[in-house]
């Protein structure tokens, strides 16, 4: 039985900085919200056309970041994508908002 991990968005920021591209991050909010501000680089795709969209859009050998809202809707989205068969699957701990605080870059209207 796997367990949903939960990466903090320091641990993801020094991921990218040290070159480690095979991943993926998506924004399971909505579209005019992840459209006012964003991770850089993440994918939107809603959480309820998660399940759907994810087999034919992502690769599933790649380790995926998914964040939200609120850490309950990453953890729901993370869930999603256990569940679509992706074993490689983090939500990130604080969304946005801890993305920022680790001094992420964002893109988006208000970024």
């Amino acid at each position: 039985m796997s367990t949903n991990l939960v990466t903090d968005a320091h641990d993801l920021k020094l991921r990218l900085e040290w070159g480690h591209p095979a991943l993926t991050i998506i924004d399971v909010r909505d579209r005019p919200t992840y459209n006012q501000g964003h991770i850089s680089g993440a994918i939107p795709i809603p959480l309820d056309e998660l399940a759907k969209r994810a087999k034919s859009s992502l690769h599933a050998e790649r380790h995926i970041y998914v964040y939200g809202a609120d850490d309950q809707q990453s953890a729901n989205a993370a869930q999603a994508l256990k569940a679509a068969g992706f074993a490689e699957v983090s939500s990130i701990l604080g969304g946005l908002a801890g993305w920022k605080a680790a001094g992420g870059a964002t893109e988006g209207f208000s970024a």
